[in-house]
């Protein structure tokens, strides 16, 4: 565990981003079901986890917040003649939980041969983005101040 005392002397505004570390390090690492984080451009990425033997109906995926959640649950078995020798492949319940930088908008999701595709983007408010301030002559900032005195 680090000590994030010295930063907090320093820093305004991180609270978050010490508190998603503190969550890192305690966080029990559970690898199922598997997934990849994948950057797919500028600003898009794409979350793929392999979820083999679960449906459409049996996953829910919620953003809230800043936090995707993504739950499966397998319904009701049904009764099943066969006996099952040796079960690889997992049909237990999951969730798995993916903390979202600010401005990143989950934009759909698809189901391709026992892959779940998350698509997601960084969209930056116009408000938030850089932008350059024209830097005027010092004649045209006279006028305005004089054509406001005269009136």
């Amino acid at each position: 565990m680090f000590d994030y005392t010295p930063l907090y002397r320093s820093s305004i505004g991180f609270d978050r981003l010490f508190r998603l570390l503190d969550e890192a390090a305690s966080v029990e690492t559970n690898s199922y079901p598997p997934y990849n984080i994948e950057r797919v451009g500028e600003d898009e990425y794409r979350i793929t986890m392999a979820i083999a033997g679960f449906g459409p109906n049996d996953v829910n995926i919620e953003a809230k917040g800043n936090t995707l959640t993504v739950t499966g649950k397998k319904a009701d078995k049904q009764v099943n003649t066969t006996e099952v020798l040796h079960q690889g492949i997992a049909a237990r319940g999951f969730e798995r939980r993916f903390q979202m930088a600010d401005h990143v908008e989950v934009k759909g999701a698809d189901m391709d041969n026992g892959l779940l595709h998350i698509a997601l983007k960084r969209e930056v408010p116009e408000a938030l983005k850089p932008r350059q301030i024209p830097i005027g002559n010092g004649a045209t900032k006279l006028k305005a101040i004089e054509t406001t005195k005269a009136a």
